[in-house]
């Protein structure tokens, strides 16, 4: 059988299919495949097996790997860790540009710009969340802000929101408000799909509740669920009882019920562990009992009380074991607390300010004020005593209390007596031994560590460079006195030889004729008037003082006020306006440039400074009363008067400057209150003084005003009451007003307008009211929470309400249409 040759095999090739898109081009050392074929991509065995790819051979049945289980804390920080990782990618993908082309628009609606105005239109930064999405909103923050809302209660959606509870009504309380409306731009700014509240992961326990300036008259006992509260606001409000629950909070820090109608407090308030700031000014309290939670058989070094409340599962309340153990800053003042009423011997131990500031601590027991005061001398942080216009004297301050042998106020700086019975000499004596260097002089700087500031008696604000100069010249004194005493052996020739006239300098001469304080400047004014009221002798015969210097005592007592209003610099005859220059330093220009004179429009006479006997009070009627120009004068320019905020009255007389039409009392820091000073006809130098209200004084004595400027001052809206307003601003033939026309009462501290929404009643039905002659209401920079709708009935031509606290109406209101436009907004709310 013949054998046939076989053709010897092909080595093995791998074939690989390959898309027609990634084939490469055949090599040209190899036939192209065909057009029928599919390309195909051939790979060799490798020749050396150093370079060959070895994968590992797949291993079957492997066993899978175990999941790990997530404790709950762990899966919440696993949630917030992705919840954040994915607001920071999308947060860097806005800034990047989106990769679609079209920037920080997700889709091409938003790119549209009515569509987005619409969007800017409806974002709630341009109003004010509603009560419901501020609760809402305070689940993912932590913080809540209820402030000036009008709430009579704490929302009890707060209580349903954040703790799913239902608090029981209050008596105070008839009926709740809604907590939303229709017309706030929360409910509308939520896009479809958007979630109402944040994930269970993303939720925060609440720390910060502010609810000030309402009407808040109770709390709900539920208020102790709120375990994590450190800060709590509730100042403005009219809060006469707090509940009993409240002193659970134990993790307070700040508390702050000023301005309340609070008369006693739990008595587990003073066991809070953790309370370093506590504000109960303005109130009506009437005890402080410090160790009211501590039984006085337990000893106060007993480990803290800790129990549960609520049953098995209630919060557990850690209260201390001394009255508050952190308390740093107490300010207690304006209420009616006396020594004995207050637990001195439980004072917090670590409190380094406290102010008792108009209380009537001397009242009672006459042996406990001096025990009160020893007791506080006992604190050894304590940096700061304030107990001004208080009911204290002398009598608290006993003789030995810095001679005892314990520490007695070892690192106090200020003590604040003011106007109090208490005077300088019974303190002298009774801080004489004091390591702290004592100094009575009032400036507004820090005093230094190791120094005392004590004041007594009204206050005089000094600058720091005059105290240094007074200093000065006193140990300049001290020194040529022991020199004089040292040079009494010496020959008369040596003293004959010295006698040369030495050219001294204006604030030298001051100085030796005591005029370098404020004391000594308004001591030489008293006696000037006074000397001119006696004398009656003409300015003529007054010599001529130097210029450049001050005048001497001779001259200076025939000066008076009466005939210095007349200069030229001061009172304008073509114009019957008098312009008094400012009682304060300004505050760009150095200190020792400082003066009381105006500065002369034309070349200065030899006469010198004619502004020595200038009255220092703001208003001084008396002076300008006395005037010739008194009956004729027609404005009245007091701007940044200061330094004495009084104002002084003749002792008769109803009417003064009975043509006056401008006032300006413009940054002169009046309050609601003023200090009016009689001047008397006796040969007294200080002058009887009495408290005022404001506005009823400008009323009674400026009968024909028309333009009133109260601007940059403090008054409040305890000062604008309805019939003060109707006697100020409307016509009355019978006390012959004429009607103001224009009140400026810019950069005050005015936060309502119920007085004003009393006065627009009158035109509820009427078109005009005769007696209406205002055109101007200025109301800018204050703290207008609300304006009524009630004030566009009045007939206003300028209305400026800019820099106040409301955001209803929008500030685009009034910047469009004007005036106009703001009081048809108002009156679009009533219809």
């Amino acid at each position: 059988m013949s054998r046939i040759p076989q053709p010897s095999p092909r080595p093995t090739v791998k074939t690989t299919l390959v898309p027609p898109s990634r084939s490469r081009a055949p090599s040209p050392s190899k036939p192209a495949a065909s057009a029928s074929s599919p390309r195909v991509r051939t790979k060799s065995v490798p020749k050396s097996p150093s370079k060959a790819i070895r994968r590992p051979p797949p291993v079957e049945n492997e066993p899978p790997v175990p999941k790990i289980t997530l404790s709950i804390k762990e899966a919440v920080a696993l949630k917030r860790a992705e919840a954040r990782k994915a607001i920071s990618t999308s947060s860097s993908r806005v800034g990047l540009g989106n990769s679609a082309g079209f920037g920080d628009f997700e889709n091409l609606e938003d790119a549209d710009p009515v569509v987005a105005k619409k969007n800017e239109e409806e974002t709630p930064e341009l109003g004010r969340w509603s009560v419901k999405e501020t609760i809402e909103r305070a689940r993912s923050t932590g913080a809540i802000n209820l402030s000036s809302r009008s709430l009579p209660c704490i929302p009890s959606a707060l209580f349903d929101i954040h703790l799913g509870v239902t608090p029981d009504p209050l008596k105070s309380v008839a009926s709740e408000p809604p907590i939303s409306s229709s017309t706030d731009t929360s409910s509308s700014s939520r896009r479809t799909g958007q979630r109402e509240g944040p994930a269970w992961f993303e939720a925060q326990d609440l720390h910060v509740l502010k609810a000030w300036n309402n009407d808040i008259v109770e709390i709900q006992h539920e208020i102790s669920l709120f375990g994590s509260l450190k800060t709590v606001d509730l100042h403005q409000n009219k809060i006469v009882l707090l509940p009993d629950t409240f002193a659970d909070l134990t993790a307070l820090t700040t508390l702050d019920l000023s301005h309340n109608s609070l008369t006693a407090l739990p008595s587990n308030i003073f066991a809070l562990p953790n309370l370093t700031i506590m504000n109960l000014s303005h109130n009506a309290l009437s005890e402080l009992s410090f160790g009211a939670p501590f039984p006085k058989s337990s000893s106060h070094k007993a480990r803290n009380d800790t129990f549960s409340s609520g049953g098995f599962f209630g919060p557990v309340i850690t209260r201390a074991s001394s009255p508050l153990p952190r308390l740093s800053v107490l300010d207690a003042s304006h209420n009616k607390l006396t020594a004995s009423t207050i637990d001195h011997a439980n004072l917090p131990p670590l409190m380094t300010k406290a102010d008792l500031a108009a209380n009537p601590l001397a009242l009672g027991d006459s042996n406990s004020t001096p025990a009160f005061i020893r007791a506080l001398s006992h604190l050894e942080h304590l940096k700061e005593l304030r107990c001004e216009t208080a009911d204290i004297g002398d009598d608290a301050f006993p003789s030995n209390l810095s001679t005892s042998k314990s520490h007695c106020f070892p690192r106090l700086q200020i003590l604040d007596m003011g106007e109090t019975r208490a005077t300088m000499e019974g303190l002298q004596s009774a801080l004489s031994g004091l390591k702290q260097d004592i100094t009575y002089d009032f400036t507004t700087e820090q005093p230094p560590e190791g120094t005392l500031r004590v004041s007594v008696g009204k206050k005089v604000v000094r600058e720091a460079w005059e105290i240094e100069t007074e200093r000065r010249m006193k140990s300049r004194a001290s020194k040529s006195v022991t020199d004089a005493d040292s040079a009494s052996g010496s020959s008369k020739t040596d003293i004959g030889q010295s006698n040369v006239d030495v050219v001294k300098e204006a604030w030298e001469i001051e100085a030796e004729q005591g005029l370098l304080t404020e004391g000594g400047r308004r001591r030489a004014r008293a006696a000037a008037v006074m000397s001119a009221a006696d004398t009656a002798a003409p300015l003529k015969s007054i010599p001529l003082i130097g210029h450049g210097r001050p005048p001497t005592p001779a001259s200076t007592s025939q000066l008076s006020s009466s005939t210095s209003l007349t200069n030229p610099q001061y009172y304008h005859a073509t114009t019957q306006t008098l312009t008094l220059p400012p009682l304060s330093a300004p505050t760009k220009s150095h200190a020792r440039s400082f003066s009381l004179a105006t500065p002369f429009s034309s070349a200065p006479s030899s006469q010198g400074k004619t502004d020595f006997t200038l009255p220092t009070p703001t208003l001084p009627l008396a002076a300008i009363s006395a005037q010739s120009f008194a009956q004729t004068l027609k404005t009245l320019v007091l701007s940044n008067r200061k330094f004495d905020l009084c104002v002084s009255l003749p002792t008769t007389g109803k009417v003064l400057l009975p043509s006056l039409e401008e006032l300006v009392l413009d940054g002169c820091g009046f309050g609601d209150q003023v200090s009016v000073t009689h001047r008397a006809d006796t040969g007294t130098t200080t002058p009887p003084r009495s408290n005022d209200t404001l506005l009823p004084l400008l009323t009674r004595f400026f009968p024909s005003l028309r333009i009133l400027d109260l601007s940059y001052n403090a008054l409040t809206s305890a000062s604008l009451q309805q019939d003060v307003l109707s006697s100020l601003i409307l016509a009355d033939s019978s006390n012959s007003r004429k009607g103001l026309r224009h009140l400026r009462l810019r950069g005050n501290r005015i936060n309502d307008l119920d007085a004003f929404q009393g006065i627009a009643d009158l035109f509820k039905g009427n078109r005009s009211v005769p007696d209406w002659k205002l055109e101007e209401l200025d109301l800018r920079d204050n703290e207008i929470s609300k304006l009524p709708a009630e004030l566009g009935l009045l007939p206003l031509d300028v209305f400026l309400v800019d820099g106040n606290l409301f955001r209803i109406p929008q500030r685009r209101v009034w910047e469009r249409e004007g005036t106009r436009g703001l009081l048809s907004w108002l009156r679009g709310r009533l219809e």
